[in-house]
Formats: C-alpha cells, structure tokens, sequence
C-alpha cells in the first residue's frame, strides 16, 4: 500500500459522537466549577474553550449505529468534564444529525456547526456522507475525526491535515473477512455490496484476499441500498448458487436477508459473512428466529472490556449495540488530550499534536491519567479502550484490530467477546 505523507500543515482531523440523540442544540457539558460558554470567534480559530460538534447518525440507514457512538461520546465527555475540562475550562458540544447519503442533512448540519464555531467535528459515522462535508470542515479549519469512517480514500484524501479516524481502513477488515471465508471453506463464494465508496472498496478488498487464498467469486452484485426490492440482485448470487455469501450494507441488509430466505439461499445451507455496517443486535429481531443462526462478522476494534460496558450503560441503560462506541470514546479524549498538549483549542492546534499524544510517550489510558502526565511535563502515548491507536503520518491508526463475531439463534451476537480478534498492521 502506497503510504502518501500529507504536507506538515499543523492539522489532522478528529471526528466525535454524542449521546442522547438529542435534536442538535448547543450544549455545554456540566461540570462542577461550571458550564462552557461559546464564545464569537471564527471557526476553527479556538477562543479558549474546547466546543466540539457531533455529525452522527440520528435518521438514516446506519440509525442503529448511532446510540453507541453517542453513547461512548457522552461518557468521555463527562469523563473528562469530572477531571477538570481541557483547559481549565468544562468541553461544550453540539449534536447535529448526520443522515445518510441520500440526504443533504450531513451538509446542513455542518453549516449550523461551522456558525457555532466548533473547534472539532466528529463524525460522520458513513464514510460516503464524509466525503461529501470534509472540504467543507477542512477548508474552515476545523478538525474532523470519525470514529467509524473505514474507506479506505481518507488514507490520500487532500484533507488539509485535518482528518483523522478511530477505525481502521477497509483494506484490514477486507483482509481478515476474505482470509475468514477462505479459512471455512467455501470453494466458491457470492458478494452483495451496497453500491458506494464503503461496500465497493471493502468488496474489493475480499475479493482480492478470499481469491489469493484459493476461494473463487463467482458472482458479486453491487446493488443500490436506496432500491425498494432486492429480488433480481439475489436472483444473480442465486444462479451461481455460492457456498458461501458476503452481505456489505448497512440496515437495509435486513431487506436483503428476508430476500435470500425467500429464494431459498438460507444461512443454513449457504454460509452468511457480514462487516462492521450491518452487524447489529436490533437490525434482524423481526427475522425469525434461527435466521441468523450461525452467521459470522468482523468489526474493527478490540475487545470492549466488560467494565466499559458497565460505564456506557450507566450512561444510557438502554443500550443494546455496543459497535464504534470505544472508537467514538478515544476519538474525544484523543482530542481533549491534543487540545492539553497545545494548550489551545484551535483545530490545527489540536491536529498539531494527535499523533504526538498516540504514540511514543508514556504509556496511559483514560483523560485523568493522561492529563495529569501532559502537566507534569511528560510525553504520552494513549492506549484506548479500541486498541493503541498509534496515529500513522495521514492520521490512520498503524495498527488495529478485527474482531470476528457469529450470531446465535436469538438472530443476535455477542458484542462483548468475538470469536477470535486478529491484530494487523494497516499497511501490511
């Protein structure tokens, strides 16, 4: 992989997620001392206090992700807010909906964030809807970081300096599902994949793993996620009849699934593979029950200890899906933690020192331990609950881990404990 090293433009970008799916106005976090008061002063600029904007899924197809990124933001937040705030003042924040990319709600919501003067925008959450704002938060100066952008264009986009992501790119997740197929068995394999930079570059990428390893794709359709009926595109996986089929979507993979049973293409008798965009523990409870039964899926990260669990459920109790909320956790204290170590809240200033506070350091997980180093004078590196992070030059995590989980017969998986977690470098 041809790593291209961004101009050293003092900048990298960092995207959040917020809890409470709230309708997107402009809070201040509480913290004892107080409450963050946003002042006027150009985006991206800084005016002494940390204001960070959330552009995540609140409607849309990936809805269902946006609970646990919420979630995980919220719980950094009043983390950090409970050590003190980043200089010396609580984190503001304001929640914006993301939509999909059959919207305009993505751009929209930038606008309101950019005339608030956010410092940081996290998010978005589809790396479609990214691309369609990041020229227009870069060009403001403005950091963004997604906790859950995986395509794999960020790696060389023209960003300014200002992008940076929790997750891994889809060439590491492309590799361990098409490593995973070949591993079971399957001679011969089909691939549905919504049609956008997401499903057509992870589709790539197994196609290019599972066939170095011996298995053939025999039929890969790339289908529209926003179609009414999904039944020609089965038809096609159909008349090759594969032993074993890759589904690449987001919610509308629920569609697909009751298609493949209609037709016949049962988990049971050809073997199921998702990703990161529709493994979830509410998208399939409709389905009856056993449909899922022994389908498996990769998610990036590692394991989310159980203590973290217990952390983001005391935040909300509710919450049933756990996906992308450690990478939306230190995606907000990687930028509290770069804000302490630049002493200024200006989005370049922040960029400036994100791979500086991942790596190299001390050794640290958590605001409070961290930031009680940054004042002694020391340098960190942060491990995160998603793994150590480990910014590489174009602001990619170096090093990252996949999970491998399977359904059982109550169409749910285990998202605290996979099957297995395989660790790779991003650029192997």
């Amino acid at each position: 992989m041809i790593r291209i090293f961004r101009a050293p433009v003092v900048a990298a970008a960092a995207c959040l997620a917020l809890a409470a799916c709230s309708g997107g106005g402009t809070t201040a976090v509480p913290q004892a001392s107080g409450t963050a008061s946003v002042q006027s002063s150009p985006a991206g600029k800084g005016d002494g206090t940390l204001m960070i904007g959330t552009v995540l899924p609140q409607t849309g197809s990936l809805a269902y992700l946006g609970p646990p990124m919420f979630t995980g933001v919220d719980l950094a937040l009043k983390e950090i807010n409970e050590a003190g705030g980043v200089l010396g003042k609580p984190v503001a924040k304001s929640d914006t909906d993301s939509g999909d990319s059959g919207t305009n709600i993505a751009s929209q919501s930038v606008d309101k964030l950019l005339a608030q003067k956010v410092d940081a925008i996290v998010g978005a959450a589809s790396s479609s809807v990214s691309e369609s704002v990041i020229d227009k938060i870069t060009g403001a100066g403005v950091l963004q970081f997604s906790p859950a952008n995986t395509s794999d264009k960020f790696t060389t986009i023209d960003d300014k300096g200002l992008y940076f992501r929790t997750a891994p790119p889809d060439k590491l997740q492309g590799r361990v599902l098409g490593d995973l197929v070949a591993a079971d068995g399957n001679e011969t394999i089909g691939i549905l994949a919504m049609q956008d930079s997401y499903g057509t570059g992870l589709a790539d990428q197994v196609t290019e793993t599972a066939e170095a390893a011996g298995t053939t794709v025999v039929e890969r359709v790339d289908y529209d996620p926003k179609a009414a009926d999904f039944s020609a595109d089965v038809a096609k996986i159909k008349t090759k009849n594969p032993k074993g089929i890759v589904l690449i979507g987001f919610q509308e993979t629920a569609k697909v699934v009751n298609e493949l049973v209609k037709q016949g293409l049962t988990a049971d008798k050809h073997k199921w593979y998702m990703v990161d965009g529709n493994m979830s523990n509410t998208n399939y409870l409709r389905t009856p029950k056993g449909t899922m039964d022994g389908v498996k899926g990769t998610l990036p990260g590692a394991a989310a200890p159980e203590a973290f669990q217990k952390r983001l459920l005391a935040v909300k109790a509710d919450l049933a899906e756990f996906t992308y909320a450690a990478e939306s956790y230190d995606a907000v204290t990687l930028i509290a933690l770069a804000a302490e170590a630049a002493k200024s809240d200006s989005g370049a200033a922040i960029a400036a020192k994100l791979v500086e506070v991942s790596k190299g350091g001390e050794k640290c997980s958590g605001f409070k331990e961290c930031v009680d180093l940054l004042k002694a004078g020391k340098d960190v590196d942060f491990d995160g609950v998603s793994g150590p992070v480990d910014f590489n030059d174009v602001g990619d995590p170096s090093v990252a881990t996949i999970g491998v989980y399977q359904y059982g017969a109550d169409n749910k998986f285990n998202s605290a404990k996979a099957l297995e977690y395989r660790t790779g470098n991003i650029a192997g």
